[in-house]
């Protein structure tokens, strides 16, 4: 910030309190995508209700990783977000974290402590065992079964 002399109160505001989150969640999300990004070329195992693998479908490994994206975008930027709230709020009432001293141990328990809460709320948000209708899957898979829905596991 020194460099382009980017000094300024709001432009540090900007550059330390509001762009972090965003661009955390949107790392999760990218590090998800890439790491699967096998299951968007060769797919994920489809099953019937009762648990036959009916084929591999790309439109199921799709929906998969979306999902899962969306989970991991919400655990990171959350864990960002919450802990500068709460900073915030709390220097403006307390004088004891008006220091900065004070600050770094107190904003590292509320990370740990907002990112141990977010994680089971982040996983939970879809199901491990997802659902995909007859329409959205590929013709090789609906020519073996029947069914109107059909399950897909997900992964975290």
């Amino acid at each position: 910030m020194s460099r382009y002399q980017l000094n300024s109160p709001p432009m540090q505001t900007l550059f330390q309190k509001i762009i972090p989150a965003p661009n955390f969640a949107f790392l999760g999300a990218y590090i998800v995508l890439i790491t699967r990004s096998l299951e968007l070329e060769k797919g994920i195992e489809v099953m019937d209700k009762d648990g036959t693998v009916l084929g591999m479908s790309q439109n199921a490994g799709a929906k998969a990783i979306k999902e899962t994206a969306l989970t991991r975008a919400t655990l990171l930027g959350t864990s960002v977000v919450v802990p500068d709230f709460l900073l915030y709020f709390l220097k403006r009432t307390n004088i004891l974290l008006r220091n900065p001293r004070n600050l770094l141990p107190l904003k590292f328990i509320i990370t740990i402590f907002v990112t141990g809460v977010m994680i089971p709320v982040s996983f939970s948000m879809f199901p491990q065992v997802g659902k995909i209708r007859r329409a959205d899957l590929e013709p090789e898979i609906l020519s073996s079964a029947e069914e109107t829905e059909f399950f897909y596991y997900r992964g975290i």
